[in-house]
């Protein structure tokens, strides 16, 4: 006579979910933002290492596509070991990369002739092993590919960043489509911080979280990548904490 089921716990069937995800990514560690508010979202307390993310700008502009390279220059500014960066277009700025901490000779830049090629050394490289991290700037990303590239990373434990770029707006639609990524990332440029004297403050991002496995959806306000690599809340602005401090000192009065 066979048992009845027994129904299984919530942790159970969280636990259950994540086995059926690809295993355990605790093992293979997480990169920590060390930003409390972000790190907090994410599993792990950071983004997954051996695990495939995807990063965009959150417009179709040059400038918000620039801001989501740095983002991602940033990421693997913060591995260890080589990165190796795949492009099909000339037209990186190699020293901006260097503003962002990921310095010239860590870096391995890999010219693929079209986007099917790119794929296929993305892919090529993942497998290699001993890498901090492959970057690969691609504009459109099938679940299929996308799957490949994440079982490249889970067996080589190294972080992909599929650096979403598009030539004409039916490929940023592209984004919106299910893929097997770990974490999806918007980034928009934001004015920067007003300084107390006539200059250009550190830029600032709105850093959006749109998908995260296991994990919720957020946004931050943020400032951009520093020469370490490291980003940052963005300050609240001066005059923003007035209205509050003046109440409570009413209420005192």
């Amino acid at each position: 006579m066979p048992f009845p089921a027994i129904p299984l716990t919530l942790p159970e069937l969280r636990e259950r979910v994540r086995r059926l995800e690809g295993g355990d990514r605790r093992l293979r560690g997480a990169l920590p933002f060390d930003v409390g508010e972000i790190d907090r979202r994410l599993p792990g307390g950071g983004l997954a290492l051996g695990s495939l993310h995807e990063v965009a700008g959150g417009g179709n502009g040059a400038v918000d596509g620039a801001a989501a390279a740095l983002f991602a220059a940033g990421v693997a500014a913060r591995t260890k070991g080589p990165v190796l960066w795949c492009v099909v277009r000339q037209d990186l700025f190699a020293p901006a990369l260097q503003q962002a901490g990921l310095l010239p000779g860590r870096v391995i830049f890999v010219e693929a002739g079209d986007e099917r090629e790119l794929l296929g050394s993305f892919e090529d490289c993942l497998r290699h092993g001993g890498l901090g991290a492959v970057v690969a700037e691609v504009a459109k990303l099938s679940m299929t590919a996308s799957r490949r590239l994440q079982l490249a990373a889970e067996g080589s434990g190294t972080m992909a960043l599929a650096l979403r770029r598009w030539r004409r707006q039916t490929e940023a639609a592209d984004f919106g489509q299910p893929t097997a990524a770990v974490t999806r990332w918007r980034v928009s440029v934001m004015p920067s911080a007003p300084l107390p004297v006539p200059g250009v403050g550190r830029s600032r991002w709105l850093l959006e979280l749109i998908r995260c496995r296991a994990g919720e959806c957020a946004d931050f306000e943020v400032e951009a990548c520093d020469d370490q690599g490291r980003i940052a809340l963005a300050a609240p602005l001066a005059d923003r904490s007035a209205p509050a401090d003046l109440a409570r000192h009413r209420a005192a009065g």
